[in-house]
């Protein structure tokens, strides 16, 4: 086998741009997280409830439910259950975001990709909301659907807001 001595191949990405990708990915999805955490922390400090919603949440997700109706009865709210919510919830955001800055970082590579890209995005937010509504529906209810809604909005917004800054030359035509 004949073998080229002293040439070096390059890989096709860099290894600083993949840690930049997971970087982006993960700033993202603490921005998202975080808006939305901030959106219902205020909701409930408004309804003079402060930590109803990840109360709620966690104790539909860890407690598959079955507290949930004591929990909404009492009006306890459990700390452990709060801080372990908004550890899931911030690293589901992070796999989000993690996604999203994979899929710009094909899009500009190849520019054929960027509206499909947008099109995923799109799709998958709305997604969420109908999964939302069929398998949580009790959940819905307890805390509002329109609110669910606006909170998912501006998560995604301000998550698109930080990567339209990061990925300023990307281009996007159908």
């Amino acid at each position: 086998m004949a073998v080229q001595s002293g040439v070096q191949h390059s890989p096709l990405v860099s290894t600083s741009a993949i840690s930049q990708s997971y970087t982006q990915g993960i700033v993202a999805g603490l921005i998202g997280a975080t808006t939305i955490a901030l959106w219902f922390f205020l909701i409930d400090l408004f309804n003079g409830r402060p930590f109803y919603t990840p109360n709620v949440l966690g104790t539909a997700l860890f407690h598959r439910g079955a507290a949930l109706d004591q929990a909404v009865m009492n009006q306890s709210i459990s700390f452990e259950t709060v801080l372990f919510y908004t550890w899931i919830h911030g690293m589901v955001f992070c796999l989000i975001g993690g996604l999203a800055a994979k899929l710009l970082d094909l899009a500009e590579r190849n520019f054929d990709l960027g509206f499909g890209v947008v099109l995923f995005l799109v799709i998958f937010e709305f997604g969420f909301v109908a999964a939302a509504f069929v398998f949580a529906e009790p959940i819905l209810h307890l805390l509002a659907w329109p609110l669910v809604l606006a909170g998912n909005l501006l998560a995604a917004i301000s998550m698109t807001i930080y990567f339209w800054r990061q990925h300023a030359t990307l281009s996007i035509s159908p």
